[in-house]
């Protein structure tokens, strides 16, 4: 499964770290754009003056890992959509010109599932996307979701308890197929 990853799930850092470990683990393929990447930086600013900073880190360290997920843009495809929200259009012409079946993304809003469906392109949110994985490959994703726990631990320098991070990151479905 090919999926583009909409800035929002990007920019909380739990939800960000386990679905990057779940395209490590090939369990499926990211897609996203230089554009996409600086959204999420920009959107980082209201943390503080050195949150930028450190997304940007954050972005070069995601393009560095999956290098054949950027997509360049497609002006030529956005031209010919309509969607409620002209500055997501980029997302989905990235979605078509890559062959991704979905878009990961908070923002059903501003992508109709009719929209999305005349593309052949599923609109998924980032709880059942990873419930999705997480019920067929379980022993992975729960090694996933341990590995990122642990270096939220060692960051913090103190325990974490799984089920708030999760609702931290609003994985509650996740977080049930887990069973916690």
């Amino acid at each position: 499964m090919k999926a583009v990853l909409d800035a929002c799930v990007l920019y909380p850092t739990v939800l960000r770290e386990i679905l990057q470990g779940a395209a490590a683990a090939g369990l499926y393929d990211p897609v996203f754009s230089d554009r996409i990447l600086r959204e999420w930086v920009l959107a980082t600013a209201k943390l503080g003056s050195a949150a930028p900073a450190i997304a940007e880190g954050e972005a070069a360290a995601l393009r560095a890992a999956f290098p054949k997920a950027l997509a360049r843009e497609r002006p030529d495809i956005e031209a010919r959509l309509l969607l409620p929200d002209a500055n997501d259009l980029h997302v989905l012409a990235i979605a078509i010109a890559s062959g991704a079946d979905a878009i990961v993304t908070f923002n059903a809003q501003d992508f109709p599932g009719h929209v999305l469906a005349a593309e052949g392109i599923a609109r998924r949110d980032p709880d059942g996307f990873l419930w999705e994985l997480q019920s067929r490959h379980p022993e992975q994703m729960a090694r996933i979701v341990e590995s990122v726990r642990a270096k939220a631990e060692a960051i913090l320098g103190q325990p974490v308890e799984l089920k708030a991070l999760l609702k931290r990151g609003r994985l509650y479905r996740l977080a049930k197929g887990l069973g916690v």
